[in-house]
């Protein structure tokens, strides 16, 4: 027999060997699947048929295309049923069949295999025409049978697909998608292959009795995509493989249909080279794949890891809220009380008592300073710092701080000195009480932290080209490092690696400490008051009650509300310092109103 190789036989073969490959790589990628056992076993009986159709078509005598024609009608019998074990296990791991597949289904399938593959009875015989299609005469009786029992056979497999799609499309949005890929794909070749495989014949036509071939192409790729995507194969992957696969068995088949010698020694020359180079391009291509998996395992842990954190975040800053709400009341409350007994409300009282209540008043003022900057950090984290603009002159600002805090200036015993630059007008768009706290927080800490005979200067200028108004606060104080810099504006910063005392000498404390400044900037220890930090609590190294200046805020938290509040107003903030015992800069820049 010489093998007929016309573009539509080659086709055929083709599309036979593509769905036998589409079988089988989806069947390594998971042996233990009973998905993928019997769609595995689907493309082989859809291959098969096929590969019969092709030797079909290629007899050139009548015996022979009977022969094949009888294999060409069993192997497509075998379809319908093993569609209909491919529809029950769907998407299961395991083969699970109820009595109807265990028992019944088989019967008429045998049935319809005996009489497809026994002479005389389905296929009576055949008749090769020139230029047309080999025709083929059938038993009316039993072809009748045959078409009955193709359509029932999967007209049962569909009803099974379709009552798992109803089943899952309000559970598994994902499975219901992929059922619907294969219900259309294999509608798509059902259809094709019932026109022209089964009643064309059956009424006559064998012009277009090879179109099915074809087609089955649609359902195996449908069922194939749908496997794929449901069980997370690589898609483009599998793709891949197969076009390697093709590539490889069509260069080999140049080998056996090689003529000439030079041809084939060129041909095996060029097949050995190729299947070469794809196994180390496959190879490549897995261990990519390998680490990309890797890589998004990692990724979704840190996602899961992220998502935990901010979950507590919120959390935290929920109970910061209601914490600081909670301790708002009593506090004030004791404050109240503290500041009518100073002022003898209650009536006279001795010295002593008078200085403990002056502490406790102090303490109380200071702690409730800390509640309130944690009520203001927790409406800054949950985005209820609503501000209220409007336009005001910054100098007159400046201004009234500066009175506002009048008696600290004086006590400190500083030169303090407010300059601004001639001729200008700053005009700036501004919440009015919250810009004075951070300029209060700015003040505070730059008095706090120089020693007499220092220097506090205050100054307003404006840069013309950037359209900006810039106030700056300098001090001769204690300065800062870089690292200090870089981390001042975290929130609860504790960290101060690097001391001064009073005499300006640096030294290395024996753990790190905090200034309870409303910015942690760097502080000297006076003699009095020593301060450890040990899992964020204060402890006093002396047994007296410490008394701390009432300008103490919270650790850590000033600095990040004051630039929280500077960028609310479209500004920068940043600070500047030549080191340790250098002296401080502070310089706010905000956009001129216009």
């Amino acid at each position: 027999m010489i093998l007929n190789l016309d573009i539509k036989n080659t086709l055929i073969l083709i599309i036979a060997v593509i769905n036998i490959t589409y079988g089988a790589i989806i069947y390594l990628k998971d042996k233990k699947s009973a998905t993928s056992s019997w769609f595995f076993l689907l493309a082989v009986s859809v291959g098969l048929w096929g590969v019969s159709m092709f030797l079909f078509r290629s007899a050139q005598e009548e015996y022979l295309a009977s022969i094949f024609s009888r294999i060409l009608y069993f192997s497509a019998a075998v379809i319908p049923i093993v569609f209909i074990y491919f529809s029950a296990v769907f998407p299961s791991v395991s083969s699970v069949f109820g009595f109807r597949q265990k028992y019944i289904l088989p019967i008429p399938f045998f049935i319809i295999a005996l009489f497809s593959l026994t002479p005389d009875y389905l296929v009576k015989s055949t008749q090769i025409l020139v230029g047309e299609e080999t025709h083929i005469l059938f038993n009316n009786f039993y072809h009748t049978l045959y078409v009955f029992y193709i359509n029932i056979f999967f007209a049962y497999g569909y009803f099974l697909l379709v009552k798992k799609y109803f089943v899952s499309r309000f559970q598994d949005v994902v499975l219901s998608k992929q059922i619907i890929y294969i219900i259309a794909g294999t509608f798509i070749s059902t259809m094709i292959g019932v026109f022209t495989n089964l009643l064309g014949p059956y009424m006559g036509i064998f012009k277009f009795n090879w179109v099915g071939q074809i087609g089955n192409v649609v359902m195996i790729s449908a069922i194939s995509y749908a496997i794929a995507k449901h069980q997370l194969f690589n898609i483009k992957l599998i793709l891949v493989e197969l076009a390697i696969l093709l590539l490889n068995m069509f260069l080999l088949f140049n080998v056996f249909t090689s003529h000439a010698t030079v041809d084939f020694v060129l041909n095996i020359s060029v097949s050995l080279f190729v299947f070469i180079f794809s196994i180390i391009l496959m190879r490549g291509i897995y261990k990519d794949i390998r680490d990309r998996e890797r890589i998004e395992g990692l990724a979704k842990e840190m996602a899961v890891t992220n998502e935990k954190l901010h979950i507590l975040e919120q959390q935290k800053t929920e109970f910061v809220s209601i914490a600081s709400h909670q301790l708002r009341t009593p506090l004030t409350v004791i404050k109240g009380y503290a500041s009518m007994i100073l002022e003898g409300t209650f009536g006279t009282i001795a010295t002593p008592v008078h200085d403990a209540m002056d502490k406790l008043y102090k303490s109380s003022e200071r702690i409730v300073a800390l509640v309130e900057d944690l009520l203001t950090v927790s409406r800054l984290e949950q985005g209820r710092g609503a501000l209220h603009f409007e336009t005001v002159d910054l100098v007159r600002v400046i201004q009234m701080v500066t009175m506002e805090m009048d008696e600290d200036i004086k006590r400190s015993n500083l030169d303090f000195s407010f300059t601004v630059e001639e001729g200008g007008e700053f005009p700036v768009a501004i919440d009015e009480k919250k810009f004075k706290q951070v300029v209060k927080h700015i003040l505070d800490n730059a008095i706090e932290y120089t020693n007499a005979p220092g220097r506090v200067r205050i100054a307003i200028n404006e840069d013309n080209i950037a359209d900006k108004i810039r106030l700056t606060v300098s001090d001769t104080g204690v300065g800062m490092t870089a690292e200090q810099i870089q981390s001042i504006f975290e929130r609860f910063n504790l960290k101060i690696k690097e001391q001064t005392t009073n005499d300006g000498q640096q030294t290395t404390g024996e753990g790190e400490r905090k200034k309870e400044g409303k910015f942690l900037w760097p502080s000297h220890e006076s003699a009095d008051s020593k301060l450890k930090v040990e899992s964020g609590i204060q402890e006093s190294k002396s047994e007296e009650p410490e008394t701390e200046a009432p300008n103490q805020r919270t650790p850590g938290i000033g600095l990040y509300i004051a630039q929280e509040i500077i960028e609310a107003h479209h500004g920068t903030l940043h600070i500047e310092s030549a080191g340790m015992n250098e002296g401080t800069t502070v310089i706010v820049e905000l956009p001129r109103a216009k």
